[in-house]
């Protein structure tokens, strides 16, 4: 790729917007939306259906386009828990039940159903009571939605469970009720992303359709359309989400461009069906699947435009070397989203998926094929073919998420070593073009330097965690760079650890309890551990640069004054104080606030984590 690319004015345009929406835009309701109508609860609303329902364990659910509350005009989309009512794709419904606002417990590195929500701009859910159908949808909807319920249907008839699922994931991007140990597999032998329809499957219907298109004798521009109308219907069958419609709208703009006697390049594409998505949904800057598509394929364009494969090697050698390439440089672009969201490392990617993604390519048209053959009354022809194929599939990932360094766990990157490692990243891309490596070698070492440096001062700071869920809280007390002090009051040690590697850390330097009968949490693998009973005030530890001293239980009034309650009676505990040269905290009862050096007490906030410097 020549490196006037990187002067074009929408490369800069779609940098700026990127830039512009992640610091200032926050997804938030409209004045219209359907949340604030959350006070009065019981409501009757219409909207039309606007996604294909979920079913999990006999239970329905689907987002829901909102146009009235109780015949007031309303916008925005609401999150409808059906129960065993069902909808359907692009129907107009009116739905009775009770609002409510979406539960939320906001831990780092925990899941968040209210965040989650919020980026895909829903803001309040509804407790369905009673469906009804106003209107159906128009009758290329309902082929398009029969279609998809089809193929599903057929192949969940045909095979086992865990198969099914598997080809539905790989086919439509519905991978059903997988268990929790084989989607953890995917995870760990690198293949999560083949359970997902994605632009890769765009791209083997775009050329299916071509081949077929070409044997049938087809003119250019005419198999062009035919390819892009084709590839139009399966994207809306697998549900155009944000991978599909950026694969298929790169294609737009590539054929467009074609047409228009233009040649718009691949990333040319790319960069305009970014824009598009993101004018129309500016919230899916905020969303990892989003993320991760337009990064893995900027990555494979770049990459496979730079390093190109000797034209006079063998076929097959070119095939598996840029599959190799192709899987190189998305595993690398995506390595720190991957690290902050899964807080894990698939070593075996590299390897797994050389055989995996052309596997998965192939039984994508076997399971088509298989579905077709069906209708026709001859799918036992390919039956044992798919079965096969699938069989072989999720052994091969179970066997490569076997292998003993297949996943390493791995603690959350911080901002400047993200920019650093992009940038060096983005540096290394451009190796084959020696010229040009030559004059951004000194700006992206220093650029690289510079965001790592600020990324280490920021990580000194001493800082403090005040963590609630429900009726339980913790607090965690980072005294500089990547020593933890975890004193906890019944928030599970899973959290805990993932709250620990969200903030830097795979393990704790100091773990204790608020109470006697409570056991340490094993998982925070603390290097220091001190039971309750043997911790008593007037002790002190040294952890390295912190002393941590107990003290007798710190409660807070209402008006925010901080007492000792002194002497043991029995009914009271311990509260803990850390020093760190001429810094100072005290964490107050049960972790429900900390007391700062100067006097000041920060308090925790429901269902969420307040933090503070110290």
């Amino acid at each position: 790729m020549h490196p006037s690319v990187y002067k074009r004015p929408l490369l800069w345009v779609v940098a700026a917007v990127l830039v512009g929406l992640s610091l200032f835009y926050h997804p938030a309701p409209g004045k219209r939306d359907v949340s604030l109508f959350l006070p009065q609860k019981e409501v009757s609303l219409t909207g039309r259906v606007d996604s294909f329902p979920i079913t999990r364990k006999g239970k329905h659910y689907a987002w829901i386009r909102v146009s009235s509350v109780n015949q007031t005009e309303a916008r925005g989309r609401v999150y409808a828990r059906l129960g065993e009512n069902s909808v359907a794709w692009k129907d107009r419904v009116e739905i009775s039940g009770r609002l409510q606002t979406p539960y939320g417990i906001s831990l780092p590195g925990n899941f968040d159903w209210q965040s989650y929500l919020a980026r895909k701009q829903t803001f309040v859910e509804i407790k369905t009571s009673e469906v009804r159908l106003l209107r159906p949808a128009a009758w290329p909807w309902r082929l398009i939605r029969w279609v998809r319920s089809d193929i599903l249907r057929e192949l969940h008839n045909a095979f086992p469970p865990p198969l099914a699922g598997i080809s539905g994931g790989i086919l439509l991007g519905e991978r059903g009720d997988i268990s929790p140990d084989l989607y953890t597999a995917f995870q760990d032998s690198g293949a999560i992303h083949l359970l997902v329809a994605s632009g890769g499957n765009v791209g083997f219907v775009t050329l299916l359709t071509l081949g077929l298109g070409i044997l049938c004798g087809l003119r250019r521009r005419t198999l062009l359309t035919v390819a892009l109308i084709t590839a139009g219907i399966y994207t809306l069958i697998a549900g155009a989400d944000a991978p599909l419609l950026r694969a298929y709208l790169m294609a737009v703009c590539a054929c467009v461009g074609y047409f228009l006697g233009r040649n718009s390049g691949v990333f040319q594409g790319v960069l305009l069906s970014c824009l598009i998505i993101l004018c129309c949904t500016p919230q899916a800057v905020f969303d990892t699947g989003f993320q991760m598509s337009f990064l893995a394929t900027l990555a494979i364009v770049i990459c496979l435009n730079n390093y190109r494969v000797p034209g006079k090697w063998p076929n097959w050698v070119r095939f598996f070397v840029q599959i190799f390439l192709a899987t190189l440089s998305s595993q690398l672009v995506l390595l720190p989203i991957f690290t902050n969201v899964f807080y894990k490392v698939s070593v075996t990617g590299l390897v797994s998926n050389m055989i995996l993604v052309p596997l998965a390519s192939l039984l994508m048209g076997l399971d088509f094929a298989y579905y077709i053959f069906a209708k026709l009354h001859l799918g036992v022809v390919l039956y044992y073919p798919c079965l096969w194929g699938l069989s072989l599939f999720q052994g091969l990932v179970e066997f490569f998420a076997s292998l003993q360094f297949s996943s390493l766990p791995a603690s959350a990157w911080n901002g400047g070593s993200i920019v650093a490692y992009y940038v060096l990243l983005f540096w290394i891309s451009q190796l084959p073009h020696k010229d040009f490596a030559k004059k951004l070698a000194v700006p992206c070492f220093v650029l690289a330097l510079l965001s790592t440096s600020v990324g280490w001062w920021m990580q000194q700071r001493p800082r403090v965690y005040l963590l609630n869920e429900w009726k339980h809280h913790a607090a965690i007390v980072r005294t500089g760079g990547h020593q933890f002090l975890v004193f906890n009051d019944g928030i599970s040690a899973e959290k805990l650890k993932r709250t620990l590697l969200a903030l830097g850390s795979a393990r704790a330097s100091f773990s204790t309890s608020f109470e006697p009968e409570e056991s340490l949490p094993p998982t925070l693998s603390a290097r220091t551990e001190v039971p309750f009973e043997t911790f008593w005030p007037g002790d002190e530890i040294s952890i390295g640069k912190a002393i941590v001293r107990p003290v007798w239980e710190l409660r807070q009034t209402q008006d925010g004054r901080v007492y000792e309650d002194t002497g043991y009676s029995g009914q009271n505990g311990l509260s803990y104080c850390v020093r760190v040269k001429k810094r100072g905290i005290c964490i107050g009862s049960h972790a429900r606030f900390a007391q700062l050096s100067n006097g000041k007490s920060v308090s925790y906030q429901p269902n969420g984590t307040v933090q503070t410097a110290w």
